[in-house]
């Protein structure tokens, strides 16, 4: 509500009659005023916008209208001055018993109704100021928690600055080292920055030491003592979500490596059993051949069944080397590896596996492809033990940017979050945390009664690698408020 329609029609007149006989002694009233100012020690900028607010200001506006616009804006300027809204009223009061005693006690009534409207568009003004800094912390929060990564929340930290202050655009640095000289602490600048000409004027503020958070302005704009410890506070938190990111960033390239260990050995492992268990229980199988086709007929059926249990165990093993390290992935291919894992998924059990790829992940990488494949393993697994299907659909697709598998039945169901809870199932979070790694999702659609989907989606290989925290230094994030789209202008 605007501070002039509080006021019925025969108040703004009783009001323009005071400022009329305020105009007169309005320089003896002023010079009063400042001097009780230079008592309580303000500056310039303090008594330039508390001077702006009293009715003498009223008295030499063009209308009533614009004196109050006045109020709104120099009242934000002392709420950023960290001038309390208690003494701003209470300076108020003080001018307006200055005035009193100057018009002889006249224009009472219209005195007090112009102070008590002037204390409202100003008790506004320093509401709209603490509001926005609680919205500026709040886009803050927002940001660290919806960005999908550190480029998302950079883009977000520097468009909600630029938008909270009335900057043309901002930019966030991000650090190989502390910096040094003039950037090691926060200060204004008219003068360009260095690679980012074209502003009237500047700001810049460490954050910490591992970026430089800096704002530019269309005009001439120094900061006020509470932008500044805004600007303060903003930088430490966005030093603290930015080594957030990094460790976060450095946790996965770590689980990534023990993945490729654990890969590494499981291939190590089978290799030993192929080359040598294995061999050796070849070569028993021939022998107890051998020894059955030449023992006497009382030996025979003792041989014949030896043989079997070595055949047996043969097959076990092939099994156990094939879950260990799948072989026909290297050899054949993901499509090859898949189809196979389905056959033998259907020889074991009676659900009929129905298997359709649409196009080859020719686009995968090795470790892309071995997870698509550890996933379907752990789904059908999951399927033999617990689902009783009779149906299961096995899925491989393809878009643009991404592949995505899904492997599906009609089995009992059950309920993924409790199942999640369980402390021995380990099943569907390794499955998830398998994907996160190549930066792919996983989700699991399952009720008790209606079967389960397990969907995996994965991006091509040039976008599946886990980023070197390292990588992250040397990134410019510049960001215009009134552009819909921010480019990433990168060093």
């Amino acid at each position: 509500m605007k501070a002039q329609t509080l006021l019925t029609p025969a108040a703004r007149r009783h009001i323009r009659m005071l400022v009329r006989d305020l105009i007169p002694a309005a320089g003896q009233v002023e010079r009063r005023f400042r001097s009780v100012l230079r008592a309580r020690r303000y500056d310039a900028l303090h008594v330039r916008a508390i001077l702006a607010i009293t009715p003498v200001a009223a008295a030499r506006a063009r209308t009533l209208a614009d004196f109050f616009e006045g109020v709104g804006y120099h009242g934000r300027r002392l709420a950023r001055l960290n001038v309390a809204i208690e003494e701003a009223c209470s300076l108020l009061n003080e001018f307006n018993r200055i005035a009193g005693e100057s018009l002889q006690g006249g224009h009472a009534p219209a005195r007090e109704q112009l102070h008590l409207v002037t204390t409202h568009a100003l008790q506004e003004a320093f509401y709209r100021v603490r509001e926005s800094e609680a919205q500026v912390f709040y886009g803050l929060a927002h940001a660290e928690a919806e960005a999908a990564d550190l480029d998302d929340l950079l883009t977000r930290i520097v468009r909600t600055l630029a938008a909270a202050f009335p900057a043309r655009t901002g930019r966030l640095l991000l650090l190989d080292d502390p910096p040094q000289r003039k950037l090691a602490a926060e200060y204004y600048s008219t003068q360009p920055l260095e690679g980012w000409p074209g502003y009237a004027s500047y700001w810049s503020i460490p954050a910490g030491s591992v970026a430089l958070v800096q704002l530019a302005f269309d005009k001439p704009y120094p900061w006020l003592p509470r932008e500044r410890t805004m600007m303060r506070a903003v930088a430490a938190r966005c030093a603290g979500a930015i080594e957030r990111a990094r460790v976060g960033r450095e946790l996965l390239r770590l689980q990534a490596e023990a993945s490729r260990a654990e890969e590494d050995e499981r291939r190590r492992i089978g290799r030993e059993l192929h080359d040598d268990t294995a061999q050796s229980l070849l070569l028993l199988r021939l022998q107890l051949e051998l020894l059955e086709r030449d023992a006497p007929p009382p030996w025979r059926a003792r041989l014949s069944q030896s043989r079997k249990i070595a055949e047996t165990a043969i097959l076990d093993l092939r099994r156990t080397i094939a879950a260990l390290s799948p072989a026909v992935l290297e050899r054949l291919g993901l499509t090859s590896a898949l189809r196979q894992l389905a056959a033998g998924f259907q020889k074991r059990h009676p659900a009929r596996v129905r298997v359709a790829i649409t196009k080859e992940a020719a686009g995968l990488s090795l470790g892309a492809r071995e997870v698509v494949y550890r996933v379907a393993q752990e789904a059908l697994q999951n399927i033999a033990k617990h689902s009783r299907a009779t149906h299961v659909n096995i899925r491989l697709s393809s878009a643009d940017m991404s592949f995505r598998l899904s492997v599906s039945d009609n089995g009992a169901g059950f309920h993924p979050d409790s199942a999640l809870d369980k402390p021995l199932s380990f099943g569907l979070a390794g499955m998830r945390d398998r994907a996160a790694l190549l930066g792919g999702t996983l989700a699991v659609r399952s009720l008790p009664g209606k079967g389960t989907t397990v969907t995996l989606q994965l991006p091509r290989a040039e976008e599946n690698n886990v980023e070197d925290p390292n990588s992250l230094n040397r990134r410019p994030h510049a960001v215009s408020p009134g552009d819909p789209h921010p480019a990433l202008r990168r060093a």
